[in-house]
């Protein structure tokens, strides 16, 4: 989910949401209250009961404790906790760069190839604690095919920053999303077999590059809440945690 929606926006949003529900043959409503929109728990209780959709994805401020009782108190709705989703950012050029590795590439690549760009979400991704996993209607080989078909548009969009080895393998991916001021990490991660040797904090130079090659003055990310391991990485290259939204999926019952 977007740093916009997540932490800019000043309403409430509603949408529904065609890549789910095509994906995993439920119909899927989204309701996104932003850190900036100050909307009250009687809108966003308004909304999910308005709601037709078989699943409301809903995301609020984390700050709002008290409103998962609420929620859960709903008798047309089964609520289910899915994590929070935690927003990191950087200031561009402020990040703790690591010494150049030599024989290795990272940069930005504008095409690549389509069964690769699968295969490497696919080591890097597959194991992914992400908010679908909560949800017995939500099948996790489709919620990790969804994030290899989010990477294929991204990348046909805006190309992606790359980790290459001295024998030109891809190392590591990202996807990103340029809306200057501001440039998202979408995706990022390393293959299993390159992990825990520093090769990550490389990724995030060259995507700390792109972005302000792009004109952006912050560089932003987010992960689950549970994801400590990577969140330890972004804090020693230098991002501080910013905002954490609590997800809830309501199911019809």
């Amino acid at each position: 989910m977007g740093w916009f929606e997540a932490v800019e926006a000043g309403e409430m949003l509603v949408a529904t949401s065609p890549y789910e529900t095509g994906r995993f043959g439920v119909s899927v409503d989204r309701v996104t209250v932003s850190a900036a929109a100050g909307t009250a728990l009687p809108e966003v209780l308004g909304a999910v009961k308005s709601s037709q959709a078989d699943v409301v994805v809903l995301r609020y401020p984390a700050r709002e404790v008290a409103w998962f009782a609420e929620l859960a108190a709903l008798p047309e709705r089964r609520a289910i906790l899915a994590d929070s989703l935690v927003y990191w950012r950087l200031a561009v050029g402020a990040g703790n760069r690591p010494e150049p590795l030599s024989g290795f590439r990272a940069g930005v690549e504008r095409e690549i190839d389509d069964v690769l760009v699968d295969d490497l979400v696919g080591d890097i991704f597959g194991d992914y604690g992400n908010h679908y996993c909560a949800n017995p209607l939500f099948d996790r080989a489709a919620a990790l095919a969804g994030y290899q078909e989010w990477a294929r548009r991204s990348i046909a969009t805006a190309g992606a920053v790359t980790l290459r080895g001295p024998d030109h393998r891809v190392l590591g991916l990202a996807t990103v999303d340029h809306q200057p001021p501001v440039t998202e990490i979408e995706l990022a991660g390393v293959v299993p077999s390159e992990q825990g040797r520093g090769r990550y904090g490389h990724l995030l130079a060259a995507l700390e590059d792109a972005a302000a090659t792009a004109g952006s003055t912050r560089l932003v990310i987010s992960t689950q809440g549970h994801n400590t391991g990577v969140q330890r990485a972004w804090a020693r290259y230098g991002f501080e945690p910013v905002h954490t939204l609590l997800t809830v999926h309501l199911m019809t019952v």
